[in-house]
């Protein structure tokens, strides 16, 4: 039996999507663990999810004068001492610099409210909706992405699911439907990616 994979999670807010890992790691659904969370925003709810959970949660923020790359490389000299397999990007609203992403090559996973090439950065269920009242789009979707570099949103696709538009939709009605895709598609895509690593490195 393979070791569970250790996943270290960044979250800047609610944390809904990292109480979908924490859930599929409990069920077994997931073979991992997650090992530390962290966020740049204290009074985060995702921090007492954590804590709920037994997990150690960090809130770990930039100084005042501090440079976005000694942050990263602070953050990353944090994580490191975790030995994860995979950091999840959950709602972590901090563009990482390649001074972070340089170190941790094809193991940082973003999750990201759209589909490929829509609708990158922030705000992106608000966009999609104001797109749809015009007339432009009738679907939107998840994606999770590999994050090779400081790119938004655009790193190699590991995962999507398409998000239809109904037109009785309100913006709080589809934002609730995004959210549940993407717990589900998080949690499947992780399922795979741990999976096939583990293949790769059985002898």
């Amino acid at each position: 039996m393979p070791a569970p994979a250790r996943l270290v999670v960044l979250i800047s807010g609610n944390g809904s999507n990292l109480q979908a890992v924490l859930d599929a790691c409990e069920s077994g659904e997931l073979v991992a663990t997650v090992v530390a969370v962290i966020s740049n925003k204290g009074n985060a709810q995702g921090l007492t999810r954590a804590r709920d959970a037994g997990i150690e949660a960090i809130f770990l923020a930039k100084e005042k004068n501090e440079t976005r790359r000694a942050y990263d490389v602070r953050l990353a000299e944090y994580i490191s001492a975790k030995q994860p397999d995979y950091i999840i990007l959950a709602g972590w609203m901090h563009l990482l610099s390649n001074d972070f992403l340089s170190l941790f090559p094809n193991r940082v996973i973003n999750l990201h409210p759209a589909l490929p090439g829509m609708f990158p950065g922030t705000h992106a269920i608000q966009r999609a909706f104001n797109a749809f009242q015009r007339g432009e789009i009738d679907h939107t979707g998840v994606m999770v992405h590999l994050v090779p570099d400081e790119g938004v949103d655009n790193g190699p696709v590991l995962g999507t699911e398409i998000v239809a538009i109904h037109k009785e939709d309100t913006l709080e009605l589809l934002e609730s439907h995004i959210h549940q895709t993407e717990h589900r598609l998080l949690v499947s895509t992780l399922q795979k990616v741990i999976s096939q690593n583990t293949h790769q490195r059985s002898p």
